[in-house]
């Protein structure tokens, strides 16, 4: 009797067919699940720089360059031209203050200061020509006056006296009106003099006020003229080191020459140019420090120049504590460190690579297990040149890779290997 045999329900077709299904299945959902539905790139774990995100004290600054200059710097210019007659020094010695540098010749100066100085004793001579004139008729008026008071006297009293003559009939009528008329006529002349020499003082006054006003103008212009002869005599006004002396005997120099400069050697200060980009955070006031021979040292910036040349303008840099007292030397180079905010605490990761490509609008994070870093959005906020400061995206603790993003653009996920 034949007996039926039970097939076999798991054959090992079967098990193959369901395990390779099964394996499918895992890969699938491990893409879903693990892979984030994004392009994923493997990577050498040693061709990228991974940093930490930390949070300490942040300090916004940036480097800049400055040069040591001299505190002070005085142009020695030229104030009148004329031709170089004697030149006492040569650039790069120490001078004193009132020391003569230059003497200039300048012939129509001379000449000028000689018309001057004539024209201002004829003006002298004529306003006391004018007073001697004036005093003279003075004298002159009471003589007149004397005189004419006396005749009106007589006049008078040959009038008075002959009026009871005339009542009298003893003289006649012509007689006593030629009496009369000489009376009057007297008076009036008086009254006549005494107008006109009224006049007469008033012009002299008037003259002598506008050749006064003349002389007084004369003589400004020959004290401006004696100071320009001063002038011909370039002096040093500080005492210092005398850098430049730009000009030889029997040059001409034109008025407002440059003709060298003497530096003050009492103390420095650091000019520095900065990238246009910064010109609207820069003011009197921001502090600034620089490495030398082992110790840190402060600058302030106490003068901004607004021109812009090149993409960078200037700034004037005063020591704020203490100058170095050695290694520090006129047209020396500092690399300065310009604080633009206040020490804060901050989020940070370290300056790289990947800003370049990102924008600073996102950074590949790593993962706890350290073997893949996926893509984040964040946002940046300031930076120096070791840090940025991070807003949004990251916490401390968290590594970001910050190297070269170069074909990683289109990514979301870097696997490490």
């Amino acid at each position: 009797m034949d007996r039926k045999i039970k097939k076999k329900k798991w054959t090992l077709k079967r098990i193959a067919t369901w395990g390779a299904a099964g394996v499918f299945v895992l890969f699938v959902l491990y893409s879903f699940v693990f892979a984030e539905g994004g392009s994923r790139l493997n990577v050498e774990i040693e061709k990228i720089n991974v940093a930490t995100v930390k949070e300490g004290e942040f300090r916004e600054f940036i480097p800049v360059d400055g040069t040591v200059m001299p505190i002070l710097t005085i142009r020695l210019d030229a104030i009148v031209g004329g031709v170089v007659e004697t030149k006492f020094y040569e650039g790069g010695i120490l001078v004193d203050k009132g020391d003569t540098i230059l003497k200039l010749a300048n012939d129509n100066l001379v000449q000028n200061f000689v018309r001057e100085e004539t024209q201002a004793f004829i003006l002298v001579n004529n306003v006391e020509n004018t007073k001697l004139s004036l005093q003279r008729n003075q004298f002159q008026l009471k003589q007149a006056l004397v005189a004419l008071d006396y005749q009106i006297d007589q006049a008078k009293d040959a009038f008075e006296r002959g009026k009871p003559l005339y009542e009298d009939n003893i003289i006649s009528e012509q007689e006593y009106l030629n009496l009369k008329r000489e009376f009057e006529r007297l008076k009036t002349q008086r009254e006549i003099q005494i107008e006109s020499n009224r006049f007469d003082s008033l012009n002299a006054i008037i003259q002598i006020q506008q050749a006064e006003q003349t002389l007084e103008r004369t003589r400004n212009n020959l004290e401006m003229i004696k100071r320009n002869l001063d002038n011909l005599y370039i002096t040093a006004p500080i005492s210092g080191r005398l850098s430049t002396i730009n000009v030889e005997v029997g040059e001409s120099i034109a008025p407002g020459q440059n003709i060298g400069q003497i530096d003050d050697l009492n103390g420095f200060k650091v000019r520095a140019g900065i990238d246009e980009h910064y010109i609207a955070r820069i003011y009197e006031g921001l502090n600034g420090t620089f490495p030398l021979a082992g110790e840190e040292y402060g600058l302030t910036i106490t003068k901004i120049y607004p021109e812009v040349t090149g993409g960078l303008f200037s700034v004037d840099m005063n020591f704020t504590d203490t100058i170095p007292r050695s290694g520090i030397r006129r047209g020396q180079t500092l690399q300065i460190r310009l604080q633009l905010s206040e020490n804060i605490t901050a989020i940070q990761i370290p300056r790289g690579s990947f800003y370049q490509t990102t924008g600073g609008n996102w950074i590949f994070v790593v993962d706890d297990t350290e073997s893949f870093a996926v893509r984040r959005d964040i946002r940046l906020g300031r930076q120096n040149p070791r840090f940025y400061e991070v807003l949004e995206g990251l916490q401390p603790g968290e590594k970001v890779v910050v190297s070269s993003y170069d074909g990683y653009e289109d990514k979301d996920r870097l696997v490490f290997k």
